[in-house]
């Protein structure tokens, strides 16, 4: 019984091994000539054949599909500290943003708009704006669905490629851009 387990076992890590090399094989071709790759550009790429391709997938939207939701930038884990102030983490998530963006833009402006993205983002920057909204930090006449929609454009893929030109801005001096256009959304602090 456990050598019948043990091979299952092993046949499921071949399984993920082929699906991981079918992935990272349209990942390659996405990044190199953009969206259009058919299936038999994947197969040959990866080293199977188009029918192991089906097997895995089903068809090319649901690849593009699961090729989105592993591309995704991953979300922070939650904190068991204290949870940072939070014009402070408004800060951490944009720099967070522009870091993840340059590791592989040429993928990334593919995929930005996926569906595969939307509702996690769109949850985390709304909870973030009702963390600014509940420390009174947003500036007077700013709701909290105006914060969010906000949040969203300065840590969305489209803005960073923009301002990062190809790599002609350093990540971090477009997180720094950023960051002064969020202050628009925030009270002025103190002096």
């Amino acid at each position: 019984m456990s050598t019948r387990g043990y091979r299952l076992g092993r046949r499921q890590e071949g399984v993920d091994q082929t699906r991981s090399t079918i992935i990272s094989a349209a990942r390659e071709l996405i990044a190199e000539h953009g969206p259009g790759f058919s299936l038999g550009k994947v197969a040959a790429r990866a080293g199977v054949s188009r029918i192991t391709v089906y097997n895995q997938f089903g068809s090319r939207a649901l690849l593009f599909h699961a090729l989105a939701a592993q591309a995704r930038p991953a979300m922070p884990p939650p904190r068991s500290e204290p949870a940072p102030e939070p014009r402070d983490e408004l800060r951490r998530r944009i720099a967070q943003a522009c870091t993840t963006w340059a590791v592989d833009s040429g993928l990334y402006r593919h995929l930005h708009g996926h569906t595969a993205w939307a509702a996690e983002e769109s949850g985390a920057d709304r909870a973030l704006a009702e963390s600014l909204a509940a420390a009174d930090q947003l500036r007077a006449g700013c709701s909290i669905k105006e914060a969010e929609d906000v949040i969203g454009i300065l840590t969305a893929f489209p803005v960073f490629d923009r301002l990062h030109q190809g790599g002609r801005r350093s990540p971090s001096a477009v997180a720094e851009i950023l960051v002064r256009l969020a202050s628009e959304l925030l009270r002025p602090m103190p002096s």
